[in-house]
């Protein structure tokens, strides 16, 4: 085409509004051909009906409007280059908004962005500390950390939003990091220290072992005996070392097997039947529970409860065979009792239904206390199980999360522990052989009910997403999965409700309650909603049949699958329930198969067990030490043998790590370096430094703040990032209130840490009840009909990226 024919096409009403602006302004704005284009359609946007020209203010904003994208990656690079690693993408688009000027200088916008920091700075606390803090954490979250310069520059900037820097603002935040930073050097370097100094005490005990051949003169017995004793778990191994030939080699403490002469007449006659009540108190009770009792014969540790003569009743079945219910009933008629739940939101619900019954009830989780005066039934979750108060009877729910590898050892000593005269046990028919060969190492008597499912339960065919109804649930096995399931279902138009792992037990039961009352039509779930919530769902829609359980990506288990699946038709609002699966992420007959399977019959029947307070207190008192870590290395290397007849020993993992970590902290007592080790903390999310920062506060004597809420955007705008980073915000939350009910002197504002949990939930909730409707419109607009053709890679990528394992 020539140019004089070009000239001869009739321009645009946008085209000539923009001639005619840019002739009113002259040279002071040029406008570049690569601008041109989303400035006419910004024009357009503006301009009336038969309208040939915009105001010279109209122009102006759209410029502005066109050049804001442009501006926000100016003052991003800027920032990146300066160091300024704390400067959010968020930022710098709200510093575009506030330039008006469409030929703004840099100057311009780097006093625009520090208008932006100023605002966010207040926004995130009320003092330059805390808001030092709250952005050294979102930093962790990333994993940066700051140099002395950036540290120098971001206090000047946080300083800056409190006004009267001449009052030492700036000087304090440098002086109180300098403190903060030697502070946790000398942490590091005393627990190196004190870590070497405990291996090799370790190191020299076991230099003093002895082997096989000199046990029956230290004991004074035969052969014959010794090696009986040893295989009836009498008679201790502190160490054995298997040879290149395959041969294993034991080896024993000398000092330990004096002390085992006293019972060689008793091992010698007839074992008592019962378990044997441990005496505490004593330096020989602390012995004999350091020595052997504490995790070998670990139903001895709990006295109240072997003083009891118990009954257990084991009441197993499929879910929605109500299991719950005939447990209820039980513990609502009786004088006294508790009921011990999985999860905190399963406690909540037990204590309703308890209320809903006319029994006053109390709760008890690990971050919550609600004491109801007079009340004699106590609702808490399995770890918050009470060992010392004798009670009428007790409930045990998920009896299954026995084999748990994270949480099992809970579950073992609430069955052995719970002080209860009638145990109710509730699980899946798979927990049945370790529940009683658990009874049987306490000497209890069971009896055995059997619940059947209330409505049918059926595999279904293969679904297209598009095939997808009101009521139905579908379930990834992540957290990224659920939000692209979302994002998808969303672009379609669909109102959808999410529940995973990382939300509060406030938020999930929002989300269910949505889709319960019809606000939202299809549930996207983690298998999370495996325990808990109450559920009207007509069909579960599996996304794959294959999930990363935290060591590898394997098949679904027939128990995960009845698990999951059973939440499918509800009793009294669904005559059936359908186990489904999306095309194209498995088949149907997988389904089917593992709905008919038998239960799984584990052959590993010994019970998950860890130390406890009481148990870690009476063997450090055994060898003589102090330190959390040197405690629990022993306890993994020599207490409870590998091979142990009746017990495994739980992943302490965890714990050693945190104990090894707090060694450099002083003024702590065993006791309360224990409970940091116990305290729920995700390792991914700093956890382990943020938990020694605040035991290195509360042995100073100063105060431990709460985490903040930290910038919280309007939930229409929310990021998934910035989603994700709140959820991690309230599980620091959860661990400081965690400590605040054990350490309330040193977590002393409590209700700053439950109003910013609050406003975190409510924020998260409306993130995920708002979120992304118009944009999920807009989305199915612009792809013009993609979304036609389903995405069966959902199933492909959940089964290929392994997800971390996650301490619940």
């Amino acid at each position: 085409m020539t140019e004089d024919s070009m000239s001869d096409i009739p321009l645009s009403p946008a085209e000539r509004a923009l001639e005619q602006a840019l002739s009113a302004f002259g040279t002071s704005i040029d406008v570049t051909p690569r601008e041109r284009p989303a400035l006419l359609r910004q024009i357009a946007r503006r301009l009336e009906s038969n309208d040939a020209s915009i105001t010279p203010d109209a122009f102006v904003d759209a410029l502005c409007t066109v050049r804001r994208k442009t501006w926000a990656s100016q003052l991003m690079n800027v920032a990146r280059r300066a160091g300024e690693v704390w400067v959010s993408k968020a930022d710098t688009q709200d510093a575009a908004q506030k330039i008006h000027d469409p030929q703004a200088s840099e100057h311009d916008l780097r006093r625009a962005l520090e208008e932006v920091l100023i605002e966010r700075w207040q926004e995130l606390g009320d003092s330059p500390r805390k808001v030092l803090e709250e952005v050294r954490a979102d930093l962790a979250d990333a994993g940066l950390t700051l140099s002395s310069g950036q540290l120098e520059k971001l206090s000047q900037s946080i300083a800056s939003a409190f006004g009267n820097i001449d009052l030492g603002f700036e000087d304090e935040l440098l002086l109180a990091e300098e403190r903060r930073a030697r502070e946790q050097a000398d942490i590091q370097a005393r627990a190196e220290r004190k870590r070497a100094r405990e291996l090799d005490r370790l190191k020299e005990w076991e230099s003093t072992l002895i082997g096989f051949d000199d046990v029956p003169d230290i004991l004074r017995c035969s052969r014959r005996e010794a090696f009986r004793w040893i295989a009836e778990n009498r008679i201790p191994i502190a160490k054995r070392e298997t040879k290149a030939d395959g041969l294993e080699v034991f080896f024993f403490d000398p000092v330990e097997l004096k002390k085992l002469r006293s019972s060689l007449p008793e091992w010698r006659g007839k074992t008592p039947a019962r378990p044997e009540v441990l005496e505490r108190g004593s330096k020989i009770g602390n012995a004999a529970i350091a020595r052997v009792a504490a995790l070998d014969r670990f139903a001895a540790h709990f006295r109240t409860a072997r003083a009891l003569k118990r009954r257990i009743t084991l009441v197993t079945g499929p879910t929605n065979s109500g299991k719950s219910h005939t447990a209820l009933d039980a513990l609502a008629n009786a004088e006294s009792g508790f009921a011990l739940a999985p999860l905190r939101l399963l406690a909540h619900e037990f204590r309703e239904a308890l209320l809903n019954r006319g029994v006053p009830a109390s709760l008890s989780t690990g971050e919550e206390r609600i004491e109801m005066p007079g009340a004699r039934h106590l609702a808490a979750t399995v770890e918050m199980c009470p060992f010392n108060n004798p009670v009428d009877v007790a409930i045990i729910d998920e009896a299954q999360m026995l084999a748990d590898p994270d949480r099992g050892a809970a579950w073992t000593a609430a069955i052995m522990g719970v002080p209860a005269r009638h145990v109710f046990i509730l699980g899946a028919p798979d927990c049945i052989p370790l529940v009683k060969r658990i009874a049987e190492l306490c000497d209890d008597p069971v009896d055995e009910i059997h619940l059947e499912r209330k409505s049918p339960l059926k595999a279904g065919h293969a679904l297209h997403l598009n095939e997808l109804e009101t009521g139905d649930a579908v379930i990834a096995f992540s957290r990224r999965e659920v939000l692209d399931l979302r994002a998808e279902l969303m672009a379609r138009g669909r109102r959808v409700a999410v529940v995973y792992g990382a939300l509060s037990p406030e938020v999930r039961r929002a989300e269910a309650a949505r889709f319960n009352n019809g606000s939202a039509d299809i549930l996207i779930a983690t298998d999370a909603i495996g325990m808990g919530l109450n559920l009207s769902i007509k069909r579960v829609v599996f996304s794959a049949l294959r999930k990363f359980d935290g060591r590898q990506t394997r098949d679904l288990l027939s128990q995960e699958v009845k698990q999951i699946g059973g939440r499918a038709g509800r009793f009294g609002k669904h005559e059936e329930g359908l186990v489904c699966v999306l095309a194209g992420a498995g088949s149907p007959s997988f389904i089917r198969n593992m709905l008919i399977a038998p239960p799984e019959i584990s052959t590993e029947l010994r019970p998950l067990v860890q130390p406890d307070s009481d148990i870690v207190r009476a063997v450090a008192e055994e060898i003589d030490s102090d330190s959390l870590y040197g405690v629990l290395t022993r306890i993994k290397r020599a207490v409870l043998r590998p091979d142990d007849p009746n017990y495994r020993l739980a992943d302490m993992d965890q714990s050693l790590e945190i104990a090894a970590a707090l060694e450099g902290v002083e003024n702590l007592n065993l006791t309360t370096r224990w409970t940091y080790a116990m305290c729920p903390i995700d390792e991914r999310d700093n956890g382990i430094q943020r938990l020694v920062t605040w035991a290195a506060d509360h042995s100073a004597g100063r105060p431990v703040p709460p985490p903040g809420t930290g910038r919280l955007p309007h939930p229409e705008k929310a990021s998934r990032e910035e989603l994700e980073r709140a959820e991690k915000r309230h599980k620091r939350l959860v661990a400081w209130r965690w400590l605040a009910l054990r350490f309330p002197e040193s977590y002393p504002a409590q209700q700053t840490a439950e109003i910013n949990t609050t406003i975190l939930n409510d924020w998260i909730e409306q993130v995920l009840r708002t979120q992304s409707r118009m944009r999920g419109s807009q989305k199915h607009a612009n792809t013009g009909g993609r979304h036609t053709k389903e995405k069966n890679n959902f199933s492909k990528k959940s089964s290929s990226k392994p997800r971390k394992n996650k301490r619940k």
